[in-house]
C-alpha cells in the first residue's frame, strides 16, 4: 500500500522582526559603549565620531555653569484636546514618554549661566515623542523668549525634532507662527537667539524658530531637512545626492553658519556670547 504524503506549506505573511540594535551601539562603526562610557564622552562615538541623542539635562548640565540653571515652565504639560486615539490614547503615550524620559515635555527652558555670562537655555530632548512640537512645546519656548527679554539676555536653542505633534492637529501647526512670534519680539529687543542643530531637527521645527538663529551651527551629520530624504526622492524621481539634508549640505548652501562637534561647542557658544554682549 502506498504511503499517503501530505505536503504542508506555512506561508509566512510578516517578515520576522529583527534583533534591536542596543542603543548605545553606534550605528556607524558598530562600536558599543556603556551608559557611564557615553556620557563621559558627550554621547560622540570615540571610534568614528558619531554624535548619539543627547538627553536635554544632560546637555544642559554640560553646557550652563555648575548649580547656574534655573529650570522654568514646569508646570506646562500637553493636554489631549482631541481625545485623540490611534493605535493607543494620547494620554498613555504622553504618560510612557513620562515615565521613560522623567521629562515633562519635549523641551527644557530656563535660566542659566555659560563661562559666566546670563543666556536663557531652551532644549528639546528627541527621545520624548521624537521631540515632537506640541503646544506645551510652543508655549514653553515663548516663555523661553520672554524669560530671555526679561533678564536682558541672549537665548540658546538646541533644537532635537521630528516636526509637529500630530496627535494635536492644527494646534500643533499653531506653533509655528506662534514661536516665530515670540522670537521677533526678542529681536526687536536687541537680544541674539543662538540654534544649535542637532540630529533630527525636521518638520515645523526647521520650519520655524530653528532656522531663526542670528547664529546657527549645527553637529556633524545631522539631518536638517523639513522632510527626509525618501520622501523627497519618491515626488522628484531622481537621485539626491548622498548628503542631501545633512549638516554638511546645509552648509554649502548657507543655510547654517558653522558646523561645530558638540565636544567645542560649549567654547563656541562662550566666544559668541562674548561678542554678542551688550
Amino acid at each position: 500500500m502506498a504511503e499517503t504524503r501530505i505536503d504542508v506549506t506555512v506561508e509566512q505573511l510578516q517578515t520576522p522582526a529583527a534583533d534591536k540594535q542596543h542603543p548605545n551601539t553606534c550605528p556607524s562603526c558598530g562600536s558599543h559603549y556603556r551608559d557611564d562610557e557615553l556620557a563621559g564622552a558627550l554621547y560622540v562615538c570615540g571610534q568614528c565620531g558619531h554624535h548619539f541623542a543627547m538627553p536635554a539635562r544632560a546637555r544642559i548640565e554640560w553646557l550652563a555653569d555648575s548649580g547656574s540653571f534655573t529650570e522654568e515652565a514646569e508646570d506646562v504639560r500637553s493636554a489631549d484636546p482631541l481625545d485623540f486615539f490611534d493605535l493607543r490614547p494620547y494620554v498613555e503615550r504622553l504618560t510612557e514618554a513620562e515615565l521613560n524620559t522623567g521629562l515633562g515635555e519635549a523641551i527644557v527652558v530656563g535660566s542659566g549661566t555659560l563661562d559666566g555670562s546670563p543666556l536663557e537655555l531652551s532644549v528639546m530632548d528627541f527621545s520624548f515623542l521624537g521631540g515632537s512640537m506640541g503646544s506645551a512645546v510652543g508655549e514653553r519656548f515663548a516663555r523661553a523668549c520672554e524669560s530671555a527679554i526679561d533678564r536682558a539676555c541672549p537665548l540658546l536653542s538646541v533644537s532635537a525634532s521630528g516636526g509637529a505633534r500630530m496627535q494635536e492637529g492644527v494646534l500643533s501647526l499653531m506653533q509655528l507662527p506662534k514661536t516665530v512670534a515670540a522670537l521677533d519680539e526678542l529681536h526687536e529687543a536687541g537680544l541674539p537667539m543662538f540654534s544649535v542643530l542637532s540630529h533630527p531637527t525636521t518638520g515645523g521645527v526647521i520650519a520655524s524658530f530653528a532656522s531663526l538663529g542670528d547664529v546657527t551651527i549645527a553637529e556633524p551629520g545631522a539631518l536638517l531637512a523639513f522632510t527626509g530624504p525618501r520622501v523627497v526622492q519618491s515626488i522628484v524621481k531622481e537621485k539626491l545626492p548622498e548628503d542631501f539634508g545633512r549638516a554638511e549640505q546645509n552648509l554649502r548652501f548657507g543655510h547654517v553658519d558653522a558646523i561645530v562637534p558638540r565636544s567645542e561647542q560649549r567654547a563656541y557658544l562662550s566666544r559668541l556670547l562674548r561678542l554678542f554682549a551688550r
